[in-house]
This record gives structure tokens, C-alpha cells and sequence, in this order.
């Protein structure tokens, strides 16, 4: 069997949980509230309960996986250990392709945040800034997640402080018909699909697993302490600005934090929640880069992506090749597609990705207390209600795009047979 050179394990508790949270705090939670909002209404904070619910039940396998294999590649890994190569590269596909399409988001929904005017090229020179950070060692990615985190919390503080100041449009009497028609409990699942979407960065953490010291302890602590923090933040978020706006205004409103604060006592503080927007842009791109790196890095290990792409090397013993071309295929996007639209796609693309991990989760023999086989099972069943629950259009695109890239798998080992 070929060897590979080993990624350094330099990451302790304190910066997996903060690589894990800043991902479940990026962009996402300056706009998921409107579109949960428009399709679940007041209900919408029902939303965020089922999305943390399935949430908590797939972190708890990834942490049980995370402990038994720690190493880059997160489900990609797991899936081919416990039941398979068919269900790993499902796994991997799904993640690659659709957190590559969320990168291009994240750095587009930066771009819109800085210079509306210059949006794409502010966005393309995020990614080459943020891949040029990557590329000098996964110590120097997790203190800028640490700097561009401290100003999220910041400026998420602020937001909540603004909400509770009020004046409260959803309390006036002149606007409350502006929410009464929004949403239904019918859209309490598929709301709850987006949200999912937000709460899924803790992932990253499992495909860090290679460069986490004393992997069986601090992963699944950090998987934990990270979504415990962000389900937090989100339902607290959720409540205040039902609250603070309208349904109708917040299913509406395009920068929902932003506009909680224009219309309350501390509207001089907006510019300051813009900048946290673009930090929390930041900070999910810059952990989606590192993570779908290190999960090229772990397929093309396996060859079921191109062998090259396994390269380690330089003095910061980084997958190089495998962040250019992550780099590379998201430029290509930014260029050529309007990547707002593949939120959606992203998100059925991660909760097959999950679906995957429960259903190896469920098969390990020794497991905790605080993870039976039934929470197993219901984290594989909720992702795939969820993901049944998306959009018509997301899953047909997301099921074409891993349909082509089992195919062209297949093709590949036909070929290798002698």
C-alpha cells in the first residue's frame, strides 16, 4: 500500500472548538432568518430546535468516528472503514462538491458586504488572501479563525443588545399585519433544512482529525462545546428578532441582524454589524477551504480523486495541491455562476454527507452512554427527511451532480482492472 506523508498534529481543544464554531457562525447567521422566516413563519424558531436536534444526534457520530479514526477526511473516511468504498465516496463527492459551491457563496456573500459595486472582485481576492493563509500551516488558519470569531461574538453581542433595546416593530400595532400571512407549520422542515445548513461547519473539526493532538479526547470535545455554543447563539437570535421584527420584515429583509439594528436605539452601531458580517464571511471561508482540502486530500489518498492532489509538502506541511485546486475550482465559480442560488444545493449535498456518518456511526461496536444506536438511526432519518424536504430543484442538481460523480468512479475502476 503507498504511503503517505502525515499531516502535524498542532491543534488543541481551544482551536478545534474555535475552527468548528467560527464555521457554524460565518455568513449563515446573518442571513438564514429570512428564508427560514419566509417558509416557517413565527414557527421559525421550531426550525432551529429540529435543526439542532439532528444536529446534536450527527455531531455525536462524528465524534465517535472522529475518536476511532482521526485522521483528514472526516466521513470520507469513516464511510469506507465501516461500511464501504461506495458509501465513503458518497460521502466525500457530496462534501466536496457541495461545500466548494458554499465557498464560492461565502466568499461572494463577503464581496456583497465590502463593495457591493466590486463584489466579484473583492470575492476573488478573498479566496487567494485566505488560501495564501492556509497554505503557511493550519496554526496560522486557526489563530486568524480565533481573530475573525472575536469580532463575530462581538458583533452578534451587539445585535442582541440592539433587539432587546427596541423600539419593537413586531410589538406595534401599525405593523404586526405584516407578518400574519408569512410562513406555516408546513414549512417547519424544510426552514429547519436551511438551518441545518448554518449549524453544519462543526464538521471541519472531523476533517482536521490528522492535525488534532490526542484526536480520541479533543475531538469529540470540541465537536460538542462548538455546537452546544452555536445552538445556543442561534435559537437566542432566533427568539430576540421574532421579538424585535415582524415576521413579515424579517422573512423580507435581505440583512436581517443589520436592519434588528437600524430600526433600534443603537442605529449608529450598523456599520459596525457589517463588519462583522464580513468577518463571519471570512471565517466561513477561510475554515470551508481548509476543510474540503483536507478532504480532496484523504479521496485522492484513496485515488478517488486524481492521485497528485495527496501531496504534502513545504515547510508547513500543508496538502498544497489540494488547496490551489480547491482555490482553483472556486474561482471558476465565482466567474461563472451566480453561487447564491446554491444554498440549497449545499445543503443536501451535507445532509447525505451526515446521513453517511450516522449509518457508520450505527455500526461501531463500542460506543459511550451518551450515544446509543437509536440516536444513530434518528440523526440518519432526519437527514434524510431534510434532505427529501429541500428544494425540488436542489435535489435534483445535487442528485445529478453525485450520480456523475459515482459514474465517473465506476468508469475509473473498470479501467484499472487488468
Amino acid at each position: 500500500m503507498q504511503s503517505h506523508q502525515q499531516l502535524q498534529r498542532r491543534l488543541g481543544v481551544f482551536d478545534a472548538t474555535a475552527i468548528g464554531l467560527g464555521s457554524m457562525l460565518g455568513a449563515g447567521v446573518f442571513v438564514v432568518f429570512s428564508p427560514a422566516t419566509a417558509l416557517a413563519g413565527s414557527l421559525m424558531f421550531i426550525s432551529v430546535l429540529v435543526a439542532g436536534a439532528i444536529a446534536y444526534c450527527n455531531a455525536v457520530a462524528s465524534a465517535q468516528l472522529a475518536a476511532k479514526y482521526p485522521a483528514s477526511g472526516g466521513t470520507y473516511v469513516y464511510g469506507r472503514r465501516q461500511l464501504g468504498e461506495w458509501p465513503g465516496f458518497i460521502a466525500g463527492w457530496g462534501f466536496v462538491t457541495g461545500k466548494t459551491a458554499s465557498c464560492a457563496a461565502m466568499a461572494l456573500t463577503f464581496g456583497h458586504y465590502v463593495a457591493p459595486a466590486y463584489a466579484t472582485p473583492v470575492a476573488l481576492a478573498a479566496v487567494v488572501a485566505l488560501t495564501g493563509v492556509n497554505l503557511l500551516g493550519i496554526t496560522r488558519t486557526a489563530l486568524l479563525t480565533r481573530i475573525l470569531l472575536a469580532v463575530v461574538l462581538s458583533t452578534l453581542v451587539f445585535v442582541a443588545v440592539a433587539s432587546i433595546v427596541g423600539p419593537h416593530a413586531a410589538s406595534s400595532a401599525g405593523t404586526a399585519h405584516a407578518g400574519s400571512t408569512v410562513g406555516s407549520a408546513w414549512g417547519i422542515l424544510p426552514a429547519a433544512g436551511l438551518v441545518f445548513f448554518a449549524f453544519a461547519g462543526y464538521a471541519r473539526i472531523a476533517t482536521l482529525g490528522e492535525e488534532v493532538r490526542n484526536p480520541t479526547v479533543t475531538i469529540p470535545r470540541a465537536i460538542l462545546a462548538a455546537l452546544g455554543a452555536a445552538f445556543v447563539i442561534y435559537l437566542g437570535l432566533a427568539l430576540l428578532l421574532l421579538w424585535h421584527l415582524t415576521p413579515g420584515q424579517l422573512s423580507e429583509s435581505l440583512s436581517p441582524l443589520l436592519d434588528a439594528v437600524k430600526i433600534s436605539g443603537l442605529s449608529a452601531g450598523a456599520p459596525f454589524v457589517q463588519a462583522g458580517a464580513a468577518a463571519a464571511s471570512l471565517g466561513a471561508l477561510l475554515a470551508l477551504i481548509t476543510g474540503v482540502g483536507r478532504t480532496t486530500l484523504a479521496m485522492a489518498r484513496e485515488r478517488d480523486l486524481p492521485a497528485p492532489l495527496a501531496r504534502v509538502g513545504g515547510r508547513h506541511t500543508v496538502p498544497y495541491l489540494a488547496e490551489l485546486s480547491v482555490a482553483a475550482a472556486v474561482i471558476v465559480l465565482l466567474l461563472t455562476t451566480n453561487v447564491l442560488t446554491v444554498v440549497g444545493f449545499s445543503s443536501f449535498g451535507v445532509l447525505i454527507y451526515y446521513s453517511v456518518t450516522n449509518a457508520a456511526a450505527f455500526t461501531l461496536s463500542e460506543r459511550p452512554r451518551h450515544a446509543p444506536k437509536w440516536l444513530n438511526a434518528a440523526g440518519f432519518v432526519g437527514c434524510l427527511i431534510l434532505a427529501a424536504t429541500l428544494p425540488a430543484t436542489s435535489v435534483l442538481v445535487m442528485a445529478a451532480v453525485l450520480a456523475a460523480g459515482m459514474a465517473g468512479r465506476l468508469v475509473v475502476l473498470r479501467l484499472r482492472r487488468p
